[in-house]
């Protein structure tokens, strides 16, 4: 496809097609996407529907390997563009010379002579311009017409007026018209308008980079170890449930789970998180991501394409196929607008033929050809995609995965931004925050009895504990005589002494105290904090506050989304004291508590209903109604399945920051888009007039053809390369 018009001839070809219910064609990827019931056509039918259209299909099979596909063709393209430029580039120059003489006395007589120019321009109007003619041709046959029809029936009107002149001059002067040749118009078109493909073909190459390079990302080898031993072997024979062997320094061959072992991974190129990440036993791992020092064994569990690395590269390109809504007035435009340039072409000639100066048939020929040669589709089918290629692209080195184009579109026009609490404000664990020692007790000695107490319990706030023993140094003993105490809290030897860790209710019962420290667990648990007793050898030896601690990039976050003016509220199954104490440290004014999980969908749907524009950010995992209801869906998480499918955009690491970069990169692209097709679509209401020769009758000024071609081909540059601004844009 060389222009939008080609994309909709390739779009309503399908559409034409008995069970096709919706086709989308991308003149940038030069995809189409398109949703139809099996049971009344299949793919093949609909290979053969673009066929019989004119187009060329390659192979459609294939996985990642053969998705960089685009990127491929646009590098083929660019050098067989660049070749055609080169020795066409020679053939114009000289016929250009030799056809301006009155320029250049110094040219040799031999290329004066117009049979030589004749025969110089052939090869440049038929070998090198074939492409045009079987585009033309191709559309002609299905009764369409594309940029290749403008450029083939403006170049060979130039090429045969000329080689009849050259042939009979005679015949020009019975009608009283000088002869004039201009081959050197048709071939300078020629070489001008692949110029700006090869320049197009390039910079469609860049936009796809992204792909190209997450696809760089992908390991070639595997160590497996079985019972042969230790083997290594392509990555593509390993299957789940292999055990791997993966050593410091090397990529992480597929999705799996820490077997044995210890090691810090670096995830920056799927999570754009720059920090490591401390792994074990256990823990999930993901393909392609770098093991920086420890030796670990791993169980495979998710190969080939199942790995998140494939699934991120396939999202990524369905994006990038995808049209945004903005683009639905450039595509009904693109239907109408070659039949109409060719339209206004022959009017354009019919009236300088008729009321033109002197010379009235070569003035109406050069102003038809003028006007064919500026009309430019390819700007007005290239403005959206690449813009959304792209930003798309951007956003997956940032970490940020788009759905589709229509997502990018919308998260601008979004108005209120909806935070669950827990897993998304917070880290979704407790953390020891405050240690409280009743008198006698040092508040080490207490956090150690503490978490040597609950190493045998399994719950979260227990795990808590002893987290927050060994993050401040202290070295924990195993219990013994261990009993949990359920829904109360635990108790325990520890060296010598009975240790007792719970709730009042617990302590109270076993007839300690707790009178002391009551006032302070009020004060804590107004700050939206747990907190726990503990006794010792029957006697208050202090208390333990928990609380699932803010994330250190929540109130940025917030306050950047609050400037940007958009609305910030707090979703939470909490009470409203301690909801309001979080919301608080997050910065966050308006706060909606107690909300079951099964209702954050209904309260979404109210917002939507009082007129909000709503965007919900959560886990991926207990949020997705919220997340399908909402305008926009935001899974934060690594990539989940769930996460994936819900959300309209996935935000593969924790970080609050890639919430606030999803709203600048769309409203980034959204700007670069109306940036695009404000450009393409004044670029033809200016120029096509101009071409048609409406400035002559008062200014006398005309537009040379070549000079057409070249502001043609450098429209559709501009547009691609304003679009590749967004690559270097700080989000």
């Amino acid at each position: 496809m060389s222009c939008a018009s080609c994309a909709a001839n390739v779009e309503r070809a399908l559409k034409h097609v008995d069970g096709v219910r919706a086709a989308n064609v991308n003149l940038a990827t030069s995809r189409a996407t398109v949703m139809f019931d099996p049971r009344q056509v299949d793919a093949g039918r609909l290979v053969q529907a673009v066929r019989d259209a004119g187009y060329e299909v390659p192979d459609p099979a294939g996985g990642p390997e053969r998705r960089g596909g685009e990127a491929l063709r646009a590098d083929e393209e660019y050098r067989t563009l660049k070749t055609s430029v080169i020795w066409g580039g020679a053939l114009a120059l000289v016929v250009f010379l030799g056809s301006m003489r009155h320029w250049f006395p110094w040219v040799p007589g031999v290329l004066q002579n117009s049979y030589v120019l004749w025969a110089l321009a052939t090869p440049v109007q038929f070998v090198l311009g074939r492409r045009f003619y079987k585009g033309a041709w191709g559309a002609l046959r299905h009764r369409s017409a594309d940029m290749n029809t403008l450029v083939a029936v403006g170049t060979t009107a130039a090429y045969v007026f000329s080689a009849a002149t050259t042939a009979v001059p005679s015949l020009l002067r019975s009608a009283a018209v000088e002869p004039q040749v201009y081959f050197d118009t048709s071939a300078v078109i020629i070489v001008l308008i692949l110029f700006g493909r090869m320049l197009e073909a390039r910079a469609k190459g860049r936009t796809s980079e992204a792909i190209r390079k997450l696809m760089g990302l992908r390991p070639r080898t595997a160590r497996i170890l079985d019972a042969a031993g230790e083997r290594e072997v392509p990555v593509e024979e390993v299957r789940v449930g292999d055990v791997l062997v993966v050593r410091p320094g090397e990529q992480i061959p597929v999705d799996g789970t820490i077997l044995e072992g210890r090691s810090s991974i670096d995830e920056s190129m799927i999570t754009g998180e720059s920090l490591p990440v401390d792994k074990g036993p256990g823990d999930s791992v993901v393909g392609a991501t770098l093991n920086k020092w420890g030796s670990f064994r791993l169980r495979a569990a998710k190969v080939g394409e199942d790995t998140a690395l494939a699934k991120i590269i396939r999202l990524v390109q369905e994006a990038q196929g995808t049209k945004a809504p903005i683009q639905r007035l450039a595509d009904v435009i693109a239907g109408y607008f070659v039949p109409v340039v060719i339209g206004v072409a022959v009017l354009t000639f019919v009236v300088w033929s008729i009321f033109g100066p002197p010379g009235k048939p070569v003035f109406a020929l050069l102003n038809f050809v003028a006007v064919l040669i500026i009309a430019c589709p390819c700007a007005l089918g290239l403005a959206t995609p690449t813009a959304i290629m792209v930003g798309t692209g951007k956003g997956a080195e940032r970490g940020i995965l788009i759905k589709s184009g229509e997502s990018l579109e919308t998260v601008h026009r979004v108005d209120t931004v909806v935070f669950d609490k827990t897993g998304t404000l917070t880290t979704g664990r407790p953390e020891t925050t405050d240690i409280v020692p009743a008198a006698g007790t040092a508040a080490d000695r207490l956090l150690f009895l503490a978490a040597s107490a609950e190493m045998g319990s399994e719950h979260p706030l227990g795990q808590a504990v002893v987290r927050g023993a060994r993050a401040r140094g202290i070295d924990v003993e195993h219990p013994g005589d261990f009993r949990a105490l359920e829904g109360l809290g635990v108790e325990a030897a520890v060296k010598g002494t009975r240790v007792i860790v719970g709730s009042r209710k617990l302590v109270e019962d076993t007839g300690i105290d707790a009178s002391p420290l009551v006032a302070r667990a009020e004060s804590l648990a107004g700050e939206g904090k747990t907190t726990t007793f503990v006794g010792v050898d029957g006697r208050l030896a202090g208390l333990i506050a928990l609380a699932d601690t803010l994330k250190p990039s929540a109130r940025p976050a917030v306050e950047k989304l609050r400037g940007m003016g958009l609305a910030v509220i707090m979703l939470t199954g909490d009470n409203r004291r301690t909801a309001a104490a979080v919301a608080a440290e997050a910065g966050i004014d308006d706060v909606i508590p107690e909300v079951l999980p099964g209702d954050k969908a209904e309260v979404v749907r109210k917002l939507q209903a009082a007129g909000k524009r709503v965007a919900m950010v959560g886990d991926g995992i207990n949020d997705a109604p919220a997340l399908a209801q909402a305008d926009v869906g935001m899974a934060l998480g690594t990539g989940t399945d769930v996460a994936m499918a819900t959300a309209d955009i996935t935000l593969m690491s924790g970080d609050l920051a890639a919430v606030v970069s999803a709203f600048e990169l769309s409203r980034r692209t959204i700007r670069t888009i109306k940036q695009n097709l404000f450009w393409a679509f004044a670029y033809n209401v200016v120029g096509i007039p101009v071409a048609a020769g409406v400035l002559y009758p008062v200014f006398g000024l005309l537009l040379n053809p070549m000079i057409a071609s070249a502001a043609m081909a450098l429209s559709s540059v501009s547009v691609v390369s304003n679009s590749l601004r967004l690559r270097r844009a700080k989000i």
